[in-house]
């Protein structure tokens, strides 16, 4: 863990922690439900693209965060 989180007060990190959990619950159902959609349910491009630029979105600001944490972690000499 990073020492940021680490000099959280014990609220904060538990109001963390409850919202990775949600995230976590949603991309499961999310992940889910994609997996019966077939082509044809999707009848509207739009919003089909519009969904993925959500996902495409979500997924580089987790890149980001990670790619941050590894370049502190190297400058660091820690790794973690």
């Amino acid at each position: 863990m990073s020492d940021k989180f680490e000099n959280l007060d014990a609220n904060k990190k538990a109001a963390l922690e409850s919202t990775l959990y949600r995230c976590r619950a949603l991309v499961g159902r999310i992940a889910e439900e994609l997996r019966k959609k077939k082509p044809e349910h999707f009848v509207d491009e739009g919003s089909l693209a519009d969904f993925h630029a959500c996902l495409e979105r979500a997924a580089w600001v987790l890149e980001q965060k990670t790619a941050k944490a590894c370049r502190r972690g190297a400058v660091s000499g820690t790794g973690n």
